[in-house]
């Protein structure tokens, strides 16, 4: 599998194209905002010969899905995203507009709802939707167990953990996703999260305070 990341809008969002030897590809969190963004990203789809299948979200904050209808436009492939961020969608604009950021045309709902799918398919490759609620109610991560790549969205970060304070988070829910669904992956596990530089989940399990504070009974994430 091979994976391409672009930072894109204001809030520095990470947007992944991953493909395998068919040259179909999934467009994981597209946060493009500009036409200088939009540019970018289908320009390395078409120069790598790739051919979208899907456009396929970890849930429904306005940075991560900012680009979803240029994609669905453009490649003419479904949006995939857990229903239960279905409401995210309506306040796109509103969210945005917090940040001092304008977003264009969003997605008013969804193709596929990712609660009724264990898995994403395209080409050879198959990921594993991992229901990792806590950032937001849907949340979700992807995973591709032959290269152990997990795709967290906002749930895990390198040395930190999504934020739990906005409309529908919740901190115990997050840190049972973490400590119940992807630690239990292994050490090895390349994590490439929603912002900032990839990790592994060995590193986060010695390094991540909000994990190590709950691994050293520091913290009951329970109450």
């Amino acid at each position: 599998m091979e994976i391409a990341r672009f930072i894109f809008n204001p809030i520095q969002e990470n947007t992944y194209v991953i493909w395998d030897e068919t040259l179909e590809c999934a467009v994981i969190d597209a946060g493009n905002l500009s036409a200088r963004e939009d540019k970018a990203l289908t320009d390395f789809i078409v120069e790598h010969g790739l051919h979208p299948a899907i456009a396929v979200n970890t849930h429904g904050h306005f940075d991560h899905i900012a680009g979803v209808e240029h994609v669905r436009r453009t490649f003419d492939v479904p949006f995939a995203m857990s229903g239960k961020d279905r409401f995210l969608l309506d306040a796109a604009a509103s969210s945005a507009h917090m940040y001092g950021v304008e977003i264009g045309g969003t997605p008013s709902d969804i193709d596929i709802d990712l609660d009724e799918q264990g898995e994403v398919k395209f080409g050879n490759t198959v990921l594993k939707v991992i229901a990792t609620p806590g950032h937001t109610p849907g949340h979700v991560s992807l995973y591709e167990p032959q290269s152990k790549t997990l795709f967290t969205g906002d749930t895990l970060f390198r040395e930190s953990i999504g934020r739990t304070d906005l409309p529908g988070g919740d901190y115990s829910w997050i840190m049972k996703s973490i400590l119940d669904k992807i630690v239990p992956l292994g050490d090895e596990v390349r994590v490439l999260a929603g912002h900032g530089d990839e990790t592994t989940v060995g590193h986060e399990v010695l390094y991540n305070p909000f994990i190590v504070e709950v691994l050293n009974n520091e913290v009951d994430y329970t109450r």
